[in-house]
């Protein structure tokens, strides 16, 4: 046990802490917004260092962020091999499959009171099946490539964007769609200028909740099956062969790649809603 580690970090974490809730009190622009995360995150990195060096943790049990880092720096080529297995070619291509498809069967069941009540059940039942129940079966269908993994996706992301669709496209206020009406407009009119704005809010929702389930969704399936790449596949393995480290690193690769990933569409939402409320204050 090491106490200079144990106390230094903690020392650092008290300091950490006090400074972010001055700064939390205070400060109001753009740059504490970042500052407060980052900061934050960094006291968190120090704490485990220290926590896990001083009280002489095993590797197999949690390796310290240096050694975590020590990976990452050892092995690009098979973090980038790995990211871009799981998350470009499954993750990317379920998500704009899923999404895309429940956009359009919300704008079907718009149209169908038939298919709002015949859809709508069927794809709650989907969506509560369970990932390790539909994973082995995509495996069977579609092979264990990339292919597999997208369906996963594509499955897990259809529902929770389908719902929030459909639920804003509601959104819009009778009184609104009565006075479109009363200037003649059709509904392919009302649709494209009064109800998709009204329902983006709903609509970026969905793509928000989507975009860690797709990731979860790509690394969870690749466990039943996969080429020889992959993250799902490395966590695996290298769990197997006791290589902790190498599990931390492909997490670590995940975390920033979903959190990239969830800034993307909240940055394109803070475009295209910047007419709402939610969104004056951030401009």
């Amino acid at each position: 046990m090491s106490a200079a580690w144990l106390w230094g970090s903690v020392a650092f974490w008290l300091t950490a802490w006090a400074v972010n809730v001055r700064l939390a009190a205070r400060a109001r622009g753009g740059g504490a917004r970042v500052a407060i995360p980052l900061l934050f995150g960094a006291a968190v990195i120090v704490l485990w260092e220290g926590l896990v060096r001083g009280l002489g943790v095993p590797q197999v049990i949690l390796p310290p962020p240096s050694a975590i880092a020590a990976t990452m720096a050892a092995n690009p080529a098979i973090l980038w091999g790995d990211f871009v297995q799981t998350i470009v070619y499954g993750g990317l291509t379920g998500y704009a499959i899923g999404c895309g498809a429940a956009i359009l069967v919300a704008l079907a069941i718009d149209r169908s009171p038939f298919l709002t009540r015949g859809l709508l059940p069927v794809g709650n039942f989907v969506a509560a099946l369970p990932i390790v129940g539909i994973a082995p079966i995509m495996v069977m269908w579609f092979g264990f490539g990339w292919q597999s993994k997208a369906a996963v996706v594509c499955a897990m992301v259809f529902f929770p964007v389908l719902v929030n669709t459909v639920a804003g496209l509601a959104a819009a206020e009778r009184m609104q769609r009565d006075l479109m009406r009363t200037w003649g407009a059709g509904y392919g009119q009302t649709l494209v200028k009064l109800r998709l704005p009204a329902a983006m809010p709903f609509v970026f929702n969905g793509l928000k909740i989507a975009t860690t389930l797709a990731l979860i969704g790509a690394i969870v399936a690749e466990f039943f099956g996969s080429p020889t790449r992959g993250m799902g596949f490395r966590i695996s393995t290298a769990v197997g062969s006791l290589a902790l480290p190498m599990v931390w690193a492909q997490i670590a690769v995940a975390a920033l790649a979903g959190t990239a990933f969830y800034g993307l569409v909240a940055a394109v939402e803070r475009r295209v809603t910047f007419w709402h409320p939610s969104q004056r204050g951030r401009t």
